[in-house]
């Protein structure tokens, strides 16, 4: 049996789950989000605790069992807590501003990059470097970070460019004189 899947979800107070038409809909203070069960799974609500529960034994049941727990787990805590992720840019000129519903940047091309912000995302800029993405889907979170990053990869020979917060890039050294 899968380690992970065969963990329950203990639900907090103010928190609904419920299966509709084979869909889990997560009901919380932040927000309600809607995914569909994973296949070979079902789900089973008693009270304040959920639990998954395989059809059949096979390879694939077992990997969408602990698939099906992690994603109703990612669900509970986002309309709770919600999910952050911080992006830093490094690089002479580099900066970032929110304006409305896009995110401005400056990352040494020839032209501004402009970049609708998501619905249910929550995007914040200090120091015009720190960019913070916020938001309750974990996994529309990572997206918007990760498609930032994509703009201007941080380059390993002065590491210019955007990083998510506490990445360690690996310098390479420059070619020597003589």
């Amino acid at each position: 049996m899968s380690r992970i899947g065969k963990q329950p979800i203990k639900l907090p107070a103010g928190v609904k789950v419920a299966l509709v038409d084979g869909d889990v809909v997560v009901e919380g203070p932040k927000a309600k989000l809607t995914k569909a069960l994973p296949p070979l799974v079902e789900m089973a609500i008693d009270g304040d605790m959920i639990t998954m529960i395989r059809t059949d034994d096979s390879k694939r049941a077992r990997a969408m069992h602990g698939l099906a727990r992690s994603l109703v787990a990612g669900m509970v805590v986002g309309v709770t807590e919600g999910f952050k992720k911080g992006l830093e840019i490094i690089g002479v000129g580099y900066r970032a501003q929110v304006a409305g519903s896009k995110l401005n940047m400056a990352l040494g091309y020839s032209h501004p990059i402009e970049y609708d912000i998501p619905d249910g995302i929550t995007v914040t800029v200090t120091n015009n470097t720190q960019i913070t993405v916020e938001g309750s889907d974990k996994q529309l979170v990572g997206e918007v970070a990760a498609t930032i990053r994509r703009f201007r990869k941080p380059e390993p020979y002065k590491g210019k460019g955007v990083r998510y917060k506490g990445e360690q890039i690996i310098m390479k050294e420059g070619k020597t004189v003589g």
